[in-house]
């Protein structure tokens, strides 16, 4: 058998003759990468004995080993357990101008599935779902996929299977396992069509590679990553992206801006009756911390809003009913230069908290179609999207059982002036005013523009907005803790 395999390989002479023009080509391209600020991820898939870790070992022989990462993902761990699916394949992206190479890839997760009930396979259509929204914002981000499957028939499965048995120094290689893959062959393979079918895009299509010559097979792989980088390298040529600036902001939806003003400012509340109702609502939050983390139930609240509406107050009165030890208060900036050079929802993805764990974002992700989109850091093709985008961010964190709970605390413009001015006046808090925050308020109806769609775009029932009037911050602290005590009470099933 082994003669016969041995037969039909490309000679070895050849093989090693085009071996040295390959890995010139590769090691140009991780340059090319480089100086472009492209990302390049790079899925080896396959049957079982194709040979996917021979081809993953030896891209990384012909690669600068500096501008590349391999990443294999077993089964979870508990701190991946902890978090929702796609967390451990966000966490591992490469930043622009590198490549990462990836055993089985996020696809593996759907192989190892074995559907057999309608709520099975519900669960795989949804997981196929997020492997393909996963991979179409990667690329709209400019990153570059290459998918190859290595295909094996079963007969040459067996006989590659077999070979390795005999042999005393790769024996060790073949398990009761993979003989027990090689038998339910039909099965996996209709399951990996079945993947590969969903998962086949346009931007990220599959390649199917012939793993039966293993020289042929090794030089396919190759030259199909350096064909996709030159195709992608035309397309950026053909059709390059516009440069991100400010324009004018007009609605999309103008029911938000007419929800936004419609907002009743005018509440009245004295110090002694918010003292009296602010310890119960604390108590009772406190109670539904520790009920979710006894549920392995996380929370994250989302604080949104005007400059000087009273987030940063807000936040310190809530987690003064919180043990210290289980939350982290995460305040968005300006993205720093490693932020940058990922994915805008990667710095996101990588503070979600672990089960009965809370974070607390003072700004969030909605940065993306608020100050983004007016000050012209994105493009209008990016914030337009984003609106899909950041549900289905959500969607997965609420889909894993992360309670998440939004406020927009909404002020007039008289009342911001007014506290824009005491923060001057006043010399312990004149560090919280600058001239950005001025200039934020020329922009007013911009930003009201831009809150009003984001309020009606990105309003679900398990992530619902709560609209905080905060003229009064006593008033206002106050509705935060009681809506945050109804919406954490409803998803944990739990009396307020």
């Amino acid at each position: 058998m082994a003669k016969a395999l041995e037969a039909r390989r490309m000679p070895k002479k050849d093989y090693e003759a085009r071996v040295p023009l390959v890995r010139e080509e590769l090691i140009q391209l991780q340059v090319a990468l480089q100086h472009a600020g492209i990302r390049m991820l790079v899925v080896v898939g396959g049957d079982e004995a194709a040979g996917k870790g021979e081809v993953v070992n030896l891209l990384n022989a012909w690669l600068d080993p500096r501008g590349v990462q391999t990443f294999a993902f077993h089964a979870p761990t508990e701190e991946e357990r902890q978090r929702p699916p796609m967390w451990r394949y966000w966490r591992s992206l490469p930043p622009r101008g590198r490549a990462a190479i990836y055993f089985g890839g996020w696809h593996a997760d759907a192989l190892a599935q074995e559907p057999k009930s309608p709520k099975e396979l519900a669960d795989f259509n949804r997981m196929l779902g997020r492997l393909v929204h996963f991979e179409t914002l990667l690329v709209a981000d400019d990153t570059l996929i290459v998918k190859v499957w290595l295909r094996l028939a079963r007969a040459e499965q067996k006989a590659r299977l077999t070979e390795l048995e005999k042999d005393p120094d790769t024996a060790w290689r073949v398990t009761a396992d993979d003989w027990k893959r090689h038998r339910a062959y039909d099965r996996s393979t209709r399951l990996a069509e079945r993947m590969r079918r969903a998962t086949h895009l346009p931007e990220s299509p599959w390649q199917i590679i012939d793993a039966a010559d293993i020289r042929a097979r090794n030089l396919s792989v190759a030259q199909h990553v350096l064909a996709r980088f030159k195709s992608h390298q035309l397309h950026r040529r053909v059709a390059p992206k516009a440069a991100p600036r400010p324009a004018r902001v007009v609605a999309l939806r103008r029911e938000g801006l007419k929800l936004l003003r419609n907002i009743q400012l005018e509440h009245h509340l004295t110090e002694e009756a918010y003292a009296a109702k602010r310890d119960k609502w604390l108590g009772r939050l406190n109670r539904l911390v520790r009920a979710a983390a006894a549920q392995q139930r996380s929370i994250v609240w989302v604080f949104e809003g005007w400059d000087a509406a009273g987030k940063g107050g807000a936040i310190r009165r809530l987690t003064s009913a919180i043990d210290a030890r289980d939350y982290r208060v995460i305040p968005v900036a300006k993205p720093t230069d490693e932020e940058k050079a990922h994915h805008y929802l990667w710095r996101f993805w990588r503070d979600v908290p672990g089960a009965g764990r809370v974070t607390i974002y003072d700004r969030s992700w909605y940065g993306r179609v608020l100050v983004e989109r007016i000050e012209g850091f994105c493009r209008p093709d990016e914030w337009r999207r984003a609106y899909d985008e950041l549900q289905n961010f959500e969607t997965q964190l609420t889909d894993h059982g992360i309670v998440v709970v939004k406020f927009w605390l909404h002020l007039s413009k008289e009342e911001q002036l007014r506290r824009f001015r005491h923060r001057e006046e006043t010399a312990y808090k004149r560090h919280k005013i600058n001239e950005e925050d001025w200039r934020n308020r020329k922009q007013w109806k911009g930003y009201e523009t831009a809150v009003g769609d984001m309020l009606v775009l990105t309003n679900q029932k398990q992530a619902p907005w709560h609209l905080i009037p905060a003229d009064n911050k006593r008033f206002a602290r106050l509705e935060i803790l009681k809506l945050s005590c109804y919406q954490i009470a409803a998803a944990l099933g739990e009396d307020i």
